[in-house]
């Protein structure tokens, strides 16, 4: 009876320190985006390494988007054509591909893989310096390393994922007029009628307020898990793992959250 009450109760000491901790980071990632948007606002604007940034997280992140989104896209179609099919309305295919691709998919799939490629190499990259002593080397400088190194990153993803969420839009529908048109013979005309005749621009808009959002929490967890990086070779391991899982889950939960707000 004493051993149960033991592990009883070091069973609930252990949930409150993990809540303890999860508080506590929360509070300092809320800290540094609150320094970020601060340093934001003043110059010097280093408008050179923003763009540096947008390469890395957008640019280089097209193909693997191209790639994820017109196969998400021609699966997406294939099964919405099958259900439809059994009661007579394979034309309304192309409408769901796109209110689908322009509402979720598109900014979900996005932040997804940008959180496991840039997301990654963000916090590998700062993690590295934290632990080499770089980012010490700054501060001694009298350089500001949030205006430095988190600020171009947080901007990219704020510009980069909007505009990658656009392309995965595009080529998800392409991929569905593929499926529906090619591969099932149904009129090209109706595919495009139908979906620009039920396709809202405020089911584009949100879509991309959704991925805007999606852009700036991947830029700032995978910056601070860097930042705050510890314990050389194994912590920045550490801290780029911990980059994508909390920025791939902090993406699904505010995804809910969002739609709730900006579709219901």
């Amino acid at each position: 009876m004493t051993r149960l009450i033991e592990r009883f109760g070091r069973a609930i000491l252990s949930l409150l320190q993990k809540g303890v901790f999860v508080a506590e980071e929360t509070g300092r990632i809320f800290l540094l985006l609150l320094a970020t948007l601060r340093q934001l606002l003043l110059p010097p604007f280093g408008i050179v390494d923003i763009f540096r940034q947008m390469l890395e997280v957008g640019v280089r992140s097209v193909p693997v988007v191209i790639v994820t989104a017109i196969f998400t896209g021609m699966v997406f179609a294939l099964q919405t054509y099958t259900g439809f099919k059994r009661f007579g309305a394979e034309t309304l295919v192309g409408t769901v591909v796109a209110m689908s691709m322009t509402r979720e998919l598109g900014p979900v799939l996005t932040g997804l893989i940008v959180s496991g490629r840039a997301g990654a190499a963000m916090a590998a990259e700062l993690g590295t310096m934290r632990v080499t002593e770089q980012i010490d080397a700054l501060e001694t400088l009298a350089i500001n390393p949030v205006k430095y190194l988190i600020v171009p990153r947080f901007v990219a993803g704020l510009i980069m994922l909007p505009a990658l969420s656009v392309c995965a839009d595009i080529i998800g529908i392409i991929g569905g007029y593929f499926v529906t048109v090619v591969l099932f013979n149904t009129s090209s005309v109706v595919y495009w009628k139908q979906t620009w005749t039920y396709l809202e621009s405020a089911d584009i808009y949100n879509g991309l307020i959704k991925a805007c959002f999606f852009g700036g929490a991947i830029s700032i967890i995978s910056s601070y898990k860097g930042f705050y990086t510890s314990g050389g070779a194994e912590g920045v391991g550490k801290a780029t793992t911990g980059a994508v899982v909390l920025s791939s889950m902090t993406i699904l939960i505010s995804d809910y959250f969002l739609s709730s707000w900006l579709f219901g």
